[in-house]
């Protein structure tokens, strides 16, 4: 593990594969870390030097003042690859880290080769779903990242992936229940706040967008809206629920590799 320095705080990062290859850069869902992409790591250093980073309020990132958007955590992947001297990286990004990555196509372009979304959308539910779970753990503390850990396993995975992997289940829940309150409120706004359905036509990277079947969070619907949105853009959707990337394992890392590698 290593740190960059950002204005305000530190940026928790790991950098694994070889050194000149092309760097792909994996962002992290709301209430997980950087550890959430562990399955694709064997896979994925075969052929990029693969940066995964904690967003700002997850992990061993830093716990700034709240509310936070979007286009700040996209800056701080900005911030993260200068410090690192990257002028240009693949991006993957899943859920909020699917925001992140939209953000980054309409506002950076230049700085990406290609970009892949996953199990997200344009715009991810409304203020009535983010307000009621802010306020509840901004109350609560700990104890409601807790009763969010219990109900997110229904959320992050189908019912039958959850009772054949329960361990790998509890790795991924478990890392909810140990997120900051503070840093997840943080990031629940950024999500509320977040609708690119207007800009998605700006994006010119290659890109490819990814569902899962099962997902109750952000359903195909979205993804195909994007798709349809941004010129020459590639699906593809595996039977999954929230978490794609956890529960299908190696077709994800194999339907990743194949577009990053695509002429």
């Amino acid at each position: 593990m290593a740190s960059v320095q950002l204005a305000d705080g530190v940026l928790n990062y790991q950098l694994d594969g070889p050194e000149g290859a092309p760097v792909l850069v994996l962002s992290n869902s709301l209430g997980t870390n950087l550890h959430m992409w562990d399955t694709q790591l064997p896979a994925l250093t075969a052929h990029f030097r693969v940066l995964r980073y904690d967003t700002r309020g997850h992990g061993q990132s830093l716990v700034s003042e709240g509310p936070y958007s979007i286009e700040q955590l996209g800056r701080d992947v900005l911030a993260l690859l200068d410090a690192l001297q990257i002028e240009r990286a693949h991006f993957c990004g899943l859920s909020m880290g699917g925001l992140i990555g939209q953000w980054l196509g309409i506002n950076a372009g230049h700085r990406l080769n290609r970009l892949i979304v996953c199990n997200t959308a344009a715009k991810i539910a409304t203020p009535e779903v983010w307000n009621p779970r802010i306020e509840t753990v901004l109350r609560d503390g700990q104890a409601a990242m807790v009763g969010l850990r219990d109900a997110s396993i229904e959320r992050w995975f189908t019912p039958a992936y959850a009772a054949s992997h329960p361990d790998q289940a509890k790795r991924i829940t478990d890392m909810l229940a140990a997120t900051s309150p503070q840093g997840y409120a943080a990031n629940c706004a950024a999500v509320r706040d977040a609708d690119f359905r207007d800009q998605l036509g700006e994006i010119k990277v290659p890109m490819l967008v990814i569902s899962g079947s099962a997902d109750a969070v952000t359903p195909p619907s979205g993804g195909l809206f994007i798709r349809d949105k941004v010129k020459g853009a590639e699906y593809a959707e595996f039977h999954a629920a929230h978490l794609s990337n956890v529960e299908v394992g190696e077709p994800f890392s194999r339907c990743v590799i194949d577009f990053l590698l695509a002429r």
